[in-house]
Formats: structure tokens, C-alpha cells, sequence
């Protein structure tokens, strides 16, 4: 699409009297600061968002650490209470082996 630029007759004029290539080489030093600026400005409001992620992320990892901590804390329970109830009921086929032996030798 083709770019149209309108201007006044007086400016034209004026604008055709000029060197246009030392026009523009003039004002690139301008142009190269603005458009710095802008990439500059570009790049710091993609940093903060990089940190607002990198945040957010440091934050869920830090509840799956206490996650996993409380999990391995209520793994080493459970391993408790099953070694606890092994036992027991080890205790409890030993006493049922007895009175089974005991009745046994009654009749």
C-alpha cells in the first residue's frame, strides 16, 4: 500500500530547495536516540514482566517444597503406624495360634 504525503505548496517549495540526503543525516543521530529509547523502554517492560514471572514461579515452587516436605513427613508416619499394626498382628496370630493350640489340647 502505497504511503501518500500531502504538503502545503509554500512547504514543498521549501522542502525541494533542500538537500534531502543531508536532511535525513542530519536527523538520524534523532532518530537513532528515539528509536534506543523506545527499544530501551520495550526491553524494561519485558524485564518486569520476566520478574513478575520469575516470582510467581519461585512462589509455587516454594509451596511444592512444603508440599513434598509434609508429604515425606506423612510417608515416614504411615511407614510408622504400618510397622506398628505388622506387629501387632503378629502378636495377635501368635496369641490365636496359642489359644487354638490351647483348645486343642483340651479336647
Amino acid at each position: 500500500m502505497p504511503i501518500e504525503i500531502r504538503v502545503e505548496r509554500r512547504r514543498f517549495k521549501e522542502l525541494k530547495e533542500l538537500d534531502i540526503l543531508e536532511l535525513i543525516e542530519s536527523n538520524l543521530l534523532k532518530a537513532e536516540r528515539t528509536l534506543q529509547a523506545e527499544r530501551e523502554e520495550f526491553l524494561l517492560e519485558k524485564k518486569a514482566k520476566l520478574e513478575k514471572k520469575l516470582k510467581e514461579i519461585e512462589d509455587e515452587l516454594e509451596e511444592l517444597k512444603i508440599f513434598y516436605e509434609k508429604a515425606l513427613k506423612d510417608k515416614e508416619l504411615m511407614r510408622n503406624v504400618r510397622e506398628k499394626l505388622r506387629k501387632e498382628n503378629e502378636k495377635l496370630k501368635r496369641e490365636l495360634e496359642a489359644k487354638k493350640h490351647e483348645i486343642n489340647n483340651k479336647t
